[in-house]
């Protein structure tokens, strides 16, 4: 009996326009960090509205770098909720920092406001809101709660380019907002990430952090001694801080500028997708759909169900080809966390029964047909229980 063909849980929407805008840079000469890059942050800032954005090797460079500005210590804390994935944790780590874990609302599997406050101690200095899925937290009352603690706000907005909160892009809510660029994300680099922030002292030093640190990039000398503005030699520049190899080149920059010029209408795709799951499977109860708070827009990066005898499904759909996957084993479930203190029932709960469906812009309606029948030929006498696993 032949397999069916595969239906992947992700696929990045790249084409022919996108070839074509990175044979321009190969064929220039200069690949690394340079005037295309430029172009796109220019470009993403203008996007959300921000006043500066800062380009980034990944979106976990980009959290690294974000939080680097933060100058923590190592009796300093730093809120995130425990349904991420471990980059967002592995920043405040990377920044010698302790992590203290919050739990998530019910419905948007976002960070819960009211634990942020139970979590804030004196030694508290930031929180990390992550936008679930492209959903976006609750940031009127994050912010709220930062502000009568005096604490900072680095979003996490890896999953949400694109996404809205009442009416205001993300991107432009917080001191710092870190995005990735992925080949699963809303749009791709290949590989990427950035920061947005209002502050041009701010986006000065992430510029320099980037590049180990040093006050001139390649490009930035380049472009001085064209200028002949240098009072040394072209090559000439200081190291002032201890900074990391994070910045993008301008060969993911290409591939970036003719996705963003497509992102509202990929997110409009994803939307469409999403709202026809949501049709297909609202007479089922035995499946939680995902929801989408009015005073928000997703940018729908995932399709996030939870449902009882998740195994058991991900088995079924697996034998008709079809890919799913679960985001996120909560961070205190992962070896390396297990220090972690962990009040959180509701991710807790919540983990144990996600299961996420194929959902991108090339997924063909034909496609997704299939996936809806495999779902729904689910034999549901085997979920009265929850998974056991944990």
């Amino acid at each position: 009996m032949r397999r069916p063909p595969t239906i992947e849980l992700s696929r990045p929407a790249v084409g022919r326009a996108e070839a074509a805008a990175v044979g321009v840079v190969l064929r220039s000469g200069w690949l690394g960090l340079g005037r295309e890059t430029e172009r796109f942050e220019a470009g993403f800032a203008a996007f959300v509205g921000a006043r500066h954005c800062v380009a980034t090797s990944s979106g976990t460079a980009a959290l690294q770098l974000a939080v680097a500005l933060l100058d923590l210590g190592p009796e300093d804390e730093v809120i995130v909720p425990a349904l991420t994935f471990v980059a967002t944790a592995h920043a405040v780590r990377y920044a010698g920092a302790r992590v203290v874990l919050a739990d998530v609302s019910r419905d948007t599997l976002t960070l819960d406001p009211a634990d942020v406050v139970a979590k804030i101690g004196p030694r508290t200095r930031a929180v990390i809101p992550v936008h679930y899925g492209g959903h976006p937290c609750a940031m009127g009352e994050i912010r709220a709660v930062a502000r009568a603690a005096g604490i900072a706000v680095v979003e996490d907005a890896a999953h949400a380019a694109g996404a809205a909160y009442r009416g205001r892009p993300v991107g432009t809510l917080s001191r710092l907002t870190c995005f990735s660029f992925n080949a699963a994300k809303n749009m791709t680099t290949g590989e990427g990430g950035a920061v947005t922030c209002a502050s041009a002292a701010a986006a000065a030093r992430l510029r320099r952090l980037r590049v180990l640190g040093m006050t001139h990039d390649t490009f930035g000398r380049r472009r001085l001694w064209e200028r002949r503005t240098l009072r040394n030699a072209p090559w000439d520049y200081e190291v002032r801080e201890l900074g990391w190899k994070a910045a993008m080149h301008d060969v993911a920059a290409a591939i970036g500028l003719v996705q963003l010029a497509r992102l509202d209408r990929l997110n409009a795709r994803r939307r469409a997708l999403a709202a026809r799951y949501v049709d297909a499977f609202a007479d089922l109860g035995w499946i939680e759909l995902p929801s989408e708070a009015p005073w928000a827009r997703s940018s729908w990066y995932t399709f996030p169900i939870r449902v009882r005898a998740r195994a058991a499904l991900a088995r079924h759909l697996a034998t008709r080809g079809i890919v799913t996957g679960v985001h996120y084993r909560p961070l205190h479930r992962h070896a390396f966390y297990r220090d972690l203190r962990a009040d959180v029932p509701v991710a807790d709960a919540a983990w144990r029964l996600l299961l996420l469906l194929p959902l991108h812009p090339t997924l063909a309606r034909s496609e997704q047909a299939r996936v809806i029948a495999a779902v729904r030929s689910f034999d549901r006498r085997g979920i009265s229980h929850p998974d056991r696993r944990r």
